[in-house]
């Protein structure tokens, strides 16, 4: 039959999830701080346990002397004989101490140090049970109400919902079910409280993650929700097979899973659209419930579109209060001006045209905006030792090549072959366009009198400084001749 010590540790372990060597650490701590109450220190105090768990005892660990200066710590060889006949002077004894001996206020201490210490191990396993389970999905009942916060039964711990994560529509009584997102932790005096929400986005993903297995298993992607809490929701998704409808697959047979999710919300309505790359699709989908019959993207820079609806889809489009448009414009990310199509056949759109084609100048083949290349190293397929040449000798940036390359300056370069510096002129061609600056006439008078008087010439491959004597280039090796001018 197991001891009542035994038993106690056991409920402790069931009740409190405590582990059997945290127990153990608390037991000794509480004996080493009444005897530490009792004689001063607690230096030399040994605790030890039966094997099975059935007793636990204490012993003052003392120094054989011969002339004792510290009763605490130190017994006189004569009295350690009587404990041990083979006991010499200068070994270690350890002496049985009854703990019903301490002072009363050293029971009383090690008792304070006891619940403390159980205290911190249960918040602490509190701690590191839950703190993995923020973001999901917990389930309580309503237990009371404080200043608009509602407080949760959880179980072990207690979960609050704040007023600012509550959905405002939503009423609840005493013992009502409650099923809220855990969004933070909180150490109390009493334990641990949970942060709960009803209102974060996130807590519509975690519930139609649980309505629709293939949200679950990743077969349809939610790319963002944005919600109105207690009145509407927006849910952008998309799949990863094409033969996957997303949207079907979360509304379900008859919308029998989407219903699941507003009954869950206490009928908040939800909108499931389409994700789609292409803004003005998007723009459209994010729009529902209301048809648009066009999008015009306005300023793809500041990201600012036009959305045209026939007369009757207007109010629909706006919402109550501009509640679609508003959600409709956070989901996809762009500021978006619902108009109707007698309003935007008075709207003067060359200059938005305008606009798009000088934007379009400076677009490649894709679409995509050219981007500014200036030094060596950001060349498409330049050799990392060449950049690396080119650096040591003060050569980074592209002009300063090219101003090289004239001069003949690079030819100084003893690591860097022509060949080298070839392929890195025919680089620059390739990927670089330079544009002159436009000088003014008046302060270019002197310039065009002196380029006049003498003119330069350039290799046509790799631009290098030629002279008329030439007939290869110094630096690309091409053969070229010139030709009288024949008016001359």
């Amino acid at each position: 039959m197991p001891s009542e010590m035994a038993e106690a540790i056991r409920q402790l372990i069931q009740d409190k999830g405590i582990s059997e060597d945290s127990v153990k650490q608390t037991i000794e701590n509480t004996l080493k701080a009444a005897y530490k109450r009792t004689y001063g220190t607690a230096e030399n105090a040994v605790v030890r346990f039966a094997d099975d768990m059935s007793d636990v005892s204490i012993y003052s660990r003392k120094t054989i002397v011969d002339g004792v200066y510290d009763p605490v710590t130190e017994i006189e060889l004569e009295d350690a004989l009587k404990l041990s006949p083979e006991c010499e002077v200068g070994d270690e004894i350890d002496i049985l101490e009854d703990p019903k001996k301490f002072d009363r206020s050293a029971v009383s201490t090690g008792k304070q140090t006891a619940h403390q210490e159980l205290n911190e191990s249960f918040k602490d396993n509190l701690y590191n049970e839950y703190k993995s389970k923020v973001g999901e999905i917990i389930i309580g009942y309503y237990q009371r109400e404080h200043n608009g916060n509602i407080y949760v039964d959880l179980g072990k711990v207690e979960g609050v919902l704040p007023v600012k994560y509550q959905s405002p529509r939503e009423k609840y009584e005493k013992n009502d079910r409650i099923k809220a997102l855990i969004v933070d932790l909180k150490r109390t005096s009493n334990g641990l409280q949970l942060v709960l929400s009803r209102s974060d986005p996130n807590f519509v993903r975690s519930i139609v993650e649980l309505e629709v297995p293939e949200v679950y298993d990743k077969t349809v992607e939610i790319h963002k929700i944005v919600r109105d809490a207690g009145y509407r929701t927006k849910i952008a998704v998309s799949a990863t097979r094409e033969d996957v409808d997303p949207v079907g697959a979360c509304v379900g047979l008859k919308g029998v899973r989407i219903q699941n999710v507003i009954r869950e919300l206490y009928g908040e309505k939800i909108d499931v659209l389409k994700y789609d790359q292409d803004p003005s699709i998007f723009i459209k989908n994010a729009l529902s419930p209301a048809e648009v019959i066009k999008v015009v993207i306005l300023d793809e820079e500041k990201r600012q579109a036009l959305a045209i609806v026939a007369d009757s889809q207007f109010s629909l489009a706006i919402g109550k209060q501009g509640q679609n448009v508003r959600l409709a414009n956070r989901l996809c990310d762009w500021s978006i001006d619902v108009k109707t199509e007698e309003q935007a056949a008075e709207m003067d759109f060359s200059e938005i045209e305008t606009r798009k084609a000088a934007q379009n100048l400076f677009k490649d083949d894709e679409g995509n905006n050219y981007e500014e290349i200036a030094s060596i190293s950001e060349l498409p397929g330049v050799e990392e030792r060449v950049v690396e040449i080119l650096k040591a000798a003060g050569i980074e940036d592209i002009e300063r090549f090219v101003e090289a390359v004239k001069d003949g300056s690079i030819n100084n370069i003893s690591d860097l072959t022509k060949t080298e510096i070839e392929k890195v002129s025919n680089l620059i061609n390739e990927s670089v366009e330079f544009v002159d600056e436009t000088v003014d006439t008046d302060d270019a008078t002197d310039e065009t009198a002196s380029d006049d008087s003498e003119e330069e010439y350039f290799c046509p491959e790799c631009g290098a400084k030629i002279t008329l004597d030439m007939t290869h280039c110094p630096v690309c090796g091409v053969e070229f001749e010139f030709k009288e001018d024949e008016e001359k």
